[in-house]
């Protein structure tokens, strides 16, 4: 399906330009399709122009135009797809991600309120320590909820298969997340284990000011996984992408600790890894 034409954006009278700001340049009417285009990438985490166009049902040559505009505006950047393994002839696709300044444009005004209500849970609980204590309680208390909606998925799932069902339930709630196996060491017969990607936090920028969130999500993950879990990477800290690092059973050892490898901001979905079969005390450490 080819794009449909668009009407021509209005100009300003000569000496009135006026720059406009991420949120002006996302939310203006005649730019709707620009719009999807960075939502895409939002949902979507990092894409090619390829990826993009068979998503939104345009051409290749209209999404690149979009990603132009995007691109000077500041709300994307792009760089190299990383590749693993043997790389083919010519040069790897340009991914496209959104910047700092894209998400502010789609997230400001509920930033700010969720925000405002963890300062006034902190301030009430008297600040300091226990202000941030109770931050963290009513984090573990939301995240526990939410991984309560997962624990049936992870359940139905076979043992090798819990980290994906696991992204699958993340990417529905918006987290656009995705799985990809890490490579045992040299010589070594068991896998190392698999990382799990969100490449979108919705939560991102009030993550920077209340770490709680992302401890407490990294907890529900140990949880319904049945093992334990290291975080490598957060939006919320600069990184491109939210990295997991679930160990193989036996494999923390081998990989120097549960650190595990450093975070791929670029992986591609993958089969699971094996994760051990926990699902009953996932329920009770969820209750």
């Amino acid at each position: 399906m080819r794009e449909r034409d668009e009407q021509p954006e209005a100009e300003s009278a000569p000496g009135c330009a006026v720059p406009a700001t991420a949120t002006e340049v996302l939310l203006d009417g005649h730019r709707a399709t620009r719009d999807r285009v960075a939502r895409s990438i939002l949902d979507h985490g990092p894409s090619s122009a390829a990826d993009l166009a068979g998503r939104l049902g345009l051409t290749s040559a209209a999404v690149r135009r979009h990603l132009d505009g995007l691109l000077a505006s500041g709300l994307v950047e792009s760089r190299e797809q990383r590749v693993y393994g043997s790389r083919g002839r010519g040069r790897p696709a340009k991914l496209f991600a959104l910047t700092e300044s894209g998400r502010d444009a789609f997230y400001q005004a509920y930033d700010q309120l969720a925000a405002d209500a963890l300062r006034w849970i902190s301030d009430a609980a008297g600040g300091g320590k226990a202000g941030g204590e109770a931050v963290a309680a009513f984090a573990r208390a939301r995240f526990a909820r939410q991984g309560q909606k997962y624990l049936g998925s992870l359940e139905e799932a076979g043992a090798g298969d819990r980290t994906e069902a696991l992204a699958e339930a993340l990417s529905a709630d918006g987290y656009a997340a995705t799985v990809r196996r890490v490579p045992s060491a040299a010589g070594a017969k068991a896998p190392a284990g698999a990382q799990l990607c969100q490449h979108h936090c919705p939560v991102a920028h009030i993550a920077e000011q209340f770490p709680q969130l992302c401890e407490a999500e990294t907890e529900v993950f140990s949880q319904l996984l049945g093992t334990h879990v290291q975080r490598l990477a957060t939006i919320a800290h600069g990184d491109g992408v939210c990295t997991t690092y679930v160990p193989a059973p036996g494999a923390a050892s081998s990989q120097g600790g549960p650190q595990g490898p450093r975070p791929a901001p670029d992986a591609a979905p993958t089969a699971g890894t094996s994760i051990p079969s926990e699902p009953a005390s996932a329920r009770r450490n969820l209750a």
